[in-house]
């Protein structure tokens, strides 16, 4: 039988410095969704490792939802829920419980503009009171690369879909900022990366 679980090495080298910032800032017993789950593997790591009610991870890929759902019977996660299909761009499916926070990493950059805005008009619409989202992946600052290697990453995005690359910080803030999602911290990360932390201060403007 084929394994259909998805590996990407790159968890295994950020997953313990995302699960730092996490520990910090996603309350305790929260209700976590993860936007563009992926493989699975840091839903299948995370979530035993933070106080937290439940873990629902999402991805739009049918392909990824079955590594997702293959990762967590391997790891028996328990507080991973089997994966949703989720498209920001498209209407969210009804949840049980608004999240207490919203997780999604490596998304914005590999996707066009419309993707970013899709996941802060849902984030902003779905999140609880004071709920967190937390993105993580490089970014540009001041409208300039922070390192050679994310400009030749940036290059390699938009050579393969112009509608992809890296984003302003700055650009996306305030978008998020417009939509009742403020800035609450900027933590530099390995690798050039950046986890970027909003919280829920505002029901999103009409």
């Amino acid at each position: 039988m084929n394994d259909p679980r998805r590996f990407a090495p790159a968890t295994a080298r950020n997953r313990d410095a995302i699960l730092a910032v996490l520990a910090r800032v996603v309350p305790a017993g929260a209700n976590v969704l993860e936007i563009a789950s992926g493989s699975g593997e840091h839903a299948v790591y995370l979530a035993p490792r933070l106080d937290v009610a439940s873990w629902q991870p999402t991805d739009a890929d049918a392909e990824a939802r079955r590594s997702i759902d293959a990762w967590r019977a391997e790891a028996r996660a328990d507080r991973v829920l089997p994966a949703l299909a989720l498209d920001v761009t498209a209407p969210w499916p009804r949840l049980p419980a608004a999240p207490d926070a919203i997780v999604c990493a490596n998304m914005i950059h590999i996707a066009p503009w419309s993707a970013c805005l899709g996941l802060l008009e849902g984030a902003a619409t779905i999140l609880a009171p004071a709920g967190i989202l937390y993105l993580y992946g490089p970014y540009r600052r001041g409208g300039r690369h922070t390192a050679p290697s994310n400009e030749a990453f940036d290059a390699s995005l938009r050579s393969r879909d112009p509608a992809w690359g890296v984003r302003d910080l700055e650009s996306v803030t305030a978008e998020a900022a417009a939509r009742g999602l403020g800035l609450v911290d900027v933590v530099e990360m390995p690798a050039q990366n950046l986890s970027v932390v909003l919280r829920k201060t505002a029901p999103p403007a009409s």
